[in-house]
């Protein structure tokens, strides 16, 4: 499916237009893109990843937020990753709707949003001061995209196969791809 935009918003308009729609909706400098829905192994996929994070950061100091956490990227951009993770105490606006300082950030993708997720959505991200790893997960193969923010500069790194297992140093913990697609008929 296409995703489909609306020009012309202001930003309150988008936050009011955002919080009375049926569906979530992304805002990039004026336009708003309505998020599609997702699959059974999207579903599970982003449940086992925080899953699997949260036993192993259980007793520190993290905050996991789901796909209904809109996150703001700029004061004119807004978008809702699959799964967002703050070390440290998250900094949210008055109504606790908006995250501004993910340290993680999550994306399934499926054939309708990988060249989005991979490219503009990316550099999006990357542009957040706080972040320091964006994870791509593939959900129809076992293969995850690994951003890792290495003092100002982006490093890219693939991991693929069920033994592959992800470094994850900005969370001080490792990420096994067999524990992301645990029960995923690939």
């Amino acid at each position: 499916m296409a995703i489909e935009r609306v020009r012309q918003m202001t930003v309150d308009e988008y936050f009011a237009f955002d919080e009375a729609s049926e569906y979530k909706n992304e805002y990039i400098d004026g336009e708003v893109y309505p998020m599609t829905g997702g699959t059974a192994y999207h579903a599970e996929i982003m449940l086992n990843v925080a899953f699997a994070l949260q036993l192993r950061l259980r007793g520190g100091d993290f905050r996991f937020y789901s796909s209904a956490m809109r996150n703001s990227v700029s004061p004119t951009r807004y978008l809702y990753p699959d799964l967002s993770v703050v070390r440290g105490k998250p900094e949210l606006d008055e109504g606790a709707i908006n995250l501004f300082n993910p340290t993680l950030v999550a994306e399934v993708i499926s054939p309708a949003t990988a060249s989005r997720d991979r490219g503009f959505k990316r550099k999006l991200y990357h542009s957040i001061p706080s972040l320091q790893v964006y994870l791509v997960i593939d959900q129809f193969r076992a293969q995850v995209e690994v951003d890792s923010r290495q003092d100002d500069r982006w490093r890219t790194q693939e991991y693929a196969g069920l033994d592959a297992i992800v470094p994850l140093p900005a969370l001080d913990c490792e990420l096994p791809l067999a524990e992301i697609y645990a029960g995923i008929e690939l």
